[in-house]
């Protein structure tokens, strides 16, 4: 029977007490920076967004695979999920993947059809993934988390690497524009979806490895240790931790939280 939640030690048996972990998150929640120092490890698998629908034609090209069926609105086929397994494991024993909460109905699609006859949405990942930790990324400051999808959402400039290089740009660059009701917006649908994945938890009886932005801003490493050591793997040395990934808060988004409240109160 799969074991879910934080791992236990145990004296007799050091090893893994886990086959692989998902960090169920929204947007703009720290999950890149979480993933590629998970990654670096070279202990905790290779996490990323193999079941998001705007990456799949991209990861089946780079798997060698043809263009998976959900591009196409219909569930992925076994070879992409296998390959999945395989990429975000990376020879370490350890899967990892990075889940949305707007992604998880389409895998469970997936799963439903890979493996029937499963009761619940735990037991058809418990099929694909064996044991799992789930790892619940949060966000304390909402309004910061909206600011900040909104401004990679029109400048195109997503995240940046610690040396003040663009680290993943997806759009055109373009200026950064106060909106309102944009922001508004952005943000009832992150908290909407936060506490659907909270729900979703409990509905699973699953309780979570808590993991929040503010905690992985301020220690990163500290962080990735102690997700390391739920997961049963040996922790890395803290000196080996380097971010790779950089705030991209800046005055602009201080400005804006000031005078989304000044307007929030408004409204009201």
């Amino acid at each position: 029977m799969p074991v879910y939640g934080a791992a236990i030690s145990n004296a007799t048996d050091p090893g893994p007490m886990f086959d692989g972990y998902i960090l169920c998150g929204t947007p703009r929640t720290g999950s890149t920076l979480l993933c590629d120092m998970l990654a670096s490890t070279g202990k905790a698998g290779r996490p990323n967004s193999f079941f998001r629908p705007q990456s799949l034609a991209n990861w089946s090209a780079r798997w060698g695979l043809p263009l998976p069926e959900a591009a196409a609105g219909l569930p992925l086929n076994a070879a992409y999920l296998q390959a999945a397994i395989a990429h975000g494991t990376a020879g370490t024993g350890m899967f990892g993947l990075r889940l949305m909460r707007e992604n998880l109905a389409a895998l469970e699609i997936t799963l439903d059809r890979l493996y029937p006859g499963q009761t619940s949405d735990l037991a058809r990942l418990a099929a694909a993934f064996g044991r799992l930790l789930f790892v619940h990324l949060s966000r304390a400051d909402t309004l910061a988390q909206a600011i900040s999808l909104t401004k990679a959402e029109q400048t195109g400039l997503w995240h940046r690497a610690a040396d003040g290089s663009d680290y993943e740009r997806l759009g055109a660059p373009g200026a950064p524009v106060y909106d309102f009701a944009r922001l508004h917006a952005r943000r009832l649908a992150l908290e909407a979806d936060d506490a659907a994945w909270r729900g979703w938890f409990g509905a699973e009886g699953i309780t979570p490895f808590s993991v929040t932005y503010e905690g992985l801003a301020a220690d990163p490493a500290g962080t990735v240790i102690g997700l390391c050591r739920a997961l049963g793997v040996p922790p890395p040395d803290r000196k080996a931790l380097k971010p790779a990934v950089a705030k991209i808060a800046d005055q602009t988004s201080l400005a804006w939280a000031q005078r989304y409240r000044l307007d929030l109160c408004a409204e009201r």
